[in-house]
């Protein structure tokens, strides 16, 4: 795990958070923060996920009630392999505004990532209702559920 990471979790920084339906914004996203934003998104998109994580977690200690830092800490965590940390986030994102499709899309995703997979269903089809027309949505969600079906058909088997 990136070092910095950890501050994302435990006692301290979970009141930093927004609870369920309070509003996230960008208003403070000025100055160095925005320069670690930037750098961070570059790093994203340029393949090194790890790195950006590191930037991006630096502009979220500075601005916790980012969109846009959180949206990008979170890609780039789950890119690094930093599944809970990117559930995490996707999951504030989310519960603040219920109605991103993308965050429901990325909870699900790091939720199946992380063998959760009807907690995954539930967010990825979220994220397909609000969104029918993306595909990779729909794909995630047939995937997810058909193992859900896989390991429940599997559990019967067993026991017969």
């Amino acid at each position: 795990m990136a070092e910095g990471a950890q501050q994302w979790h435990g006692d301290a920084a979970d009141e930093r958070w927004a609870g369920p339906g309070e509003p996230l914004d960008d208003s403070a996203l000025s100055g160095e923060v925005n320069d670690w934003y930037q750098r961070g998104i570059q790093m994203l998109d340029s393949g090194n996920p790890a790195a950006a994580t590191q930037l991006l977690v630096r502009a979220a200690d500075r601005v916790p009630r980012s969109r846009s830092v959180l949206e990008a800490l979170a890609r780039a965590q789950f890119d690094a392999e930093q599944y809970e940390e990117a559930a995490q986030v996707f999951r504030t994102l989310a519960e603040s505004n219920p109605d991103d499709d993308y965050a429901q899309f990325g909870w699900g995703l790091a939720a199946a990532r992380l063998g959760d997979y009807e907690l995954a269903v539930e967010h990825l089809a979220l994220a397909a209702a609000m969104r029918p027309d993306v595909r990779y949505y729909t794909q995630a969600l047939r995937g997810a559920r058909a193992t859900v079906r896989s390991r429940s058909g599997a559990g019967k088997q067993g026991r017969a």
